[in-house]
């Protein structure tokens, strides 16, 4: 899979210029597949356990298939949007749809919880090839005027992404077993590999160094992060977890300075950063990130445990959100054309914290389960002016040269809130478990893991998952502030 250098979408003298639409639609399908994957093991986490780490109750041994996928898709990103300006983004990106559907194999057929977090490591890296082709693709190809529109498909996409993933999760745990939640992304991935071949162009190529001391810098730091937040209450935060936090916290400092000094070709060009829509827009993905990623793990467990759903009618709840957000994303993309994008974000990132509220007040034994369907509507509408909007407004003032770079911080940015959101939450969510049921992490088996909860656990159990979505709601209320410091791209003419 190599990549002529050519001109973007390139037509012949005379000849009416190609549309960018058809390769927006083949590239969609794989980040289609990525977004639905997250979903799907939200809903399967519970099943998971029960079948690969039945013994414990400590739920965030679960957590680390989520943690290690965001994780290996997080690191590599500073890096691939590079690799998708010196090799081309469509190969890179035949390169990560491969690599990531053979992955989704090795996790259908893992016989053990740490197989399982292996190959879900691997997806990881499939799609951190994969994500940022897809913006730079739109950026490269669709002029400044007309992105609005695709970010708009882009968010649709992911709208679309939440319906699919929890209703083919719930249906096919019920069904066939969580295995196939995998399993399914095969066919998706052959059909979407096919369709980017005919119908992504190759695009220029530019050279560029890559700062393999940056990488490796930035993907310690990480770890050490992830692990010490995750590892933490199980472990009694001990003085060594302590010491991989703060060791943590001041590699990515130096990984900051270090890249401040590097002359040639940094990671993170911190040149980005002039721009304030770019700045902005990285804090706001940051928080939208953690708080979107954190909060399904609390939810899923509460609906299925703590009032005895299964996978499948979990996963209805959810049909409102996916709905509104996959109905919406693309006239917020047009509005987003023509007006200052805090008309479209504030109200967005607005309604998706109050649903969060709304959850909150509502995870108890009492309350109607139809009820669920009303924040799940909320955070929809919530968030088609949220996803496509914001990374619309991240790339919208870059140049085309800069398109990889910018990419690739945006989506590392969202990446590492995402990691940091669900290492938190586990902590969060196991300290919950204790301050409300005493000695859970200890308990005999055939408690969280079956499904199986003693009715006198439900009301502290709930309680529990409850007060652990303050955290994803808090974090998200600072994405709002940002937000309010936005300006009108220069391309609309003014500020």
């Amino acid at each position: 899979m190599t990549e002529q250098t050519a001109a973007p979408a390139a037509s012949a003298p005379g000849a009416p210029a190609r549309s960018p639409w058809p390769a927006l639609w083949a590239i969609v399908i794989g980040f289609f597949m990525i977004l639905v994957d997250t979903t799907i093991v939200s809903v399967a986490n519970p099943a998971i356990k029960a079948a690969l780490d039945p013994d414990t109750n400590n739920l965030d041994n679960v957590v680390w298939v989520t943690s290690a996928y965001l994780l290996a898709y997080a690191v590599p990103l500073l890096i691939t949007g590079r690799l998708g300006d010196r090799f081309g983004p469509r190969t890179v990106y035949l390169w990560g749809l491969a690599i990531f559907t053979l992955a989704s194999l090795g996790c259908g057929l893992s016989s053990s919880l740490g197989m399982l977090v292996v190959f879900r490591a691997a997806q990881g890296v499939g799609a951190a090839l994969l994500t940022p082709q897809t913006m730079a693709i739109i950026t490269r190809t669709f002029p400044a005027n007309r992105r609005g529109a695709a970010m708009g498909l882009w968010g649709a996409t992911s709208g679309v992404a939440m319906l699919v993933g929890p209703l083919a999760g719930g249906l096919l745990v019920d069904g066939l077993g969580w295995e196939w939640i995998f399993f399914v992304n095969l066919p998706v991935g052959v059909v979407g590999f096919v369709l980017a071949w005919i119908l992504v162009p190759r695009l220029d190529r530019h050279h560029h160094r890559f700062d393999v001391f940056g990488v490796v810098l930035s993907a310690v730091a990480l770890f050490l992060l992830v692990f010490g937040l995750q590892e933490g209450e199980s472990y009694d935060w001990a003085a060594w977890v302590w010491t991989m936090i703060v060791v943590g916290v001041v590699l990515l400092g130096l990984f900051v300075w270090q890249q401040a000094r590097t002359r040639s070709e940094p990671l993170v060009p911190l040149k980005l950063f002039r721009s304030r829509n770019f700045s902005v827009t990285n804090v706001a993905i940051a928080t939208v990130g953690f708080s979107i990623t954190s909060m399904a793990v609390p939810l899923m467990f509460f609906t299925q445990l703590g009032r005895g759903l299964t996978p499948t009618e979990s996963a209805l709840l959810l049909i409102p959100m996916a709905v509104f957000a996959g109905v919406l994303s693309p006239a917020a993309g047009r509005i987003l054309d023509r007006t200052d994008p805090r008309v479209i974000l504030v109200p967005g990132i607005v309604l998706v914290t109050l649903s969060l509220v709304v959850y909150i007040l509502m995870m108890n034994v009492d309350t109607p389960i139809w009820a669920f369907l009303i924040p799940s509507a909320v955070m929809g509408v919530g968030s088609a002016g949220m996803w496509g909007p914001l990374a619309s407004t991240a790339t919208r003032d870059l140049g085309l040269r800069d398109a990889g770079a910018g990419a690739s911080v945006y989506n590392t940015t969202r990446m590492v809130g995402s990691v940091i959101g669900s290492a938190s939450l586990a902590a969060f969510m196991q300290a919950r478990l204790e301050a409300n049921l005493p000695g859970a992490g200890d308990a005999a088996s055939g408690g969280f893991g079956t499904g199986a909860l003693p009715e006198q656990i439900l009301a502290p159990f709930s309680q529990a998952m409850a007060e652990s979505l303050w955290l994803p709601t808090a974090v998200l209320a600072v994405g709002v502030v940002a937000v309010l410091f936005l300006r009108r791209p220069a391309a609309l003419g003014g500020r």
